[in-house]
C-alpha cells in the first residue's frame, strides 16, 4: 500500500495528510497515557513497532503505482488499541520513505491513513467482535490481523481510484481495477500475516503476560 513518491495529485496528498493528522495526535496521547501508567510497556510497544516495520518492508512490486506487502499493524492494535498504531505507523512509514525509498513524503499522509489508521481500526474491531461472540483469542487475532491487512488495501484502492478515476465508469470502475490487481498478491499475504501475528501474540503473552494483564485470561484459550 506504499503509494510511491509524487504519484498522487497535490490536493489529494494534502487532503489525506489532514485526514491522518488527528489520529496521529490522538495516538500520541494514547501512548503517553499507557507509558505513564505502565512504563514497562515500552518494550512491548517497541516490539509492535518493529513487527510493523519488518513486515511492511517486505514489498512485492505492483503495476498500480503502489506495492503489495504485509502491514504488521494488527498486532499493536489488538494489544494496545487502534489509536496507538497511528503514530507508530507514521514513524515506520517515514523511516521507510527516507531510508528505503519505500513510499514517499508527499504520499505519507495517504499511506498513514490506509496502513496506520484504517488497518488498525479494522483489526481491533474484528478482534473485539470475534471475542464478543465467543471465538478463541487465537482465531480472533488471526481474523483481525488478516482483515486489517485487507482493509488497508481496500482503502489504498479507493485512494488511487479517487485520484485516477476511469474515463469510462469513474471512481467505481477504477476502484474495481485497483482492488482486483491487489487481490492476487494480498489475499495470500493477509493469511500469512494473520498466522504470523498469532505466533507473535502468543509469544508476547508467554513471556510478557504480566504486562498484558487485562488479556491474560485469553492466553490459555
Amino acid at each position: 500500500m506504499h503509494i510511491m513518491e509524487g504519484y498522487l495529485p497535490l490536493a489529494h496528498a494534502v487532503g489525506w495528510s489532514l485526514a491522518s493528522a488527528p489520529f496521529v495526535a490522538m495516538g500520541l496521547r494514547a501512548i503517553g497515557g499507557r507509558i505513564e501508567a505502565q512504563p514497562e510497556l515500552k518494550m512491548v510497544l517497541g516490539v509492535s513497532a518493529a513487527f510493523t516495520f519488518v513486515l511492511s518492508a517486505l514489498k512485492l512490486p505492483s503495476v498500480t503505482g503502489s506495492c503489495s506487502h504485509p502491514t504488521g499493524t494488527g498486532l499493536g492494535a489488538i494489544l494496545f488499541g487502534p489509536l496507538v498504531m497511528a503514530p507508530l505507523g507514521a514513524i515506520v512509514l517515514l523511516f521507510q520513505a527516507l531510508l528505503l525509498a519505500h513510499g514517499g513524503l508527499s504520499t505519507l499522509g495517504a499511506n498513514v491513513f490506509s496502513m496506520a489508521v484504517v488497518g488498525p481500526l479494522a483489526a481491533w474491531g474484528v478482534y473485539k467482535g470475534a471475542r464478543w461472540i465467543g471465538l478463541p483469542a487465537g482465531l480472533g487475532v488471526f481474523l483481525g490481523a488478516a482483515l486489517g491487512d485487507l482493509l488497508t488495501y481496500v482503502t489504498t484502492s479507493f485512494q488511487l481510484a479517487l485520484a485516477f478515476p476511469s474515463a469510462q465508469g469513474g471512481v467505481l470502475v477504477s476502484f474495481q481495477k485497483f482492488a482486483g490487481i491487489f487481490a492476487f498478491t494480498q489475499l495470500p499475504l493477509a493469511i500469512c500475516e494473520g498466522l504470523l501475528t498469532v505466533v507473535i501474540y502468543n509469544l508476547l503473552h508467554q513471556f510478557h503476560g504480566h504486562l498484558l494483564a487485562p488479556r491474560k485470561a485469553e492466553v490459555s484459550e
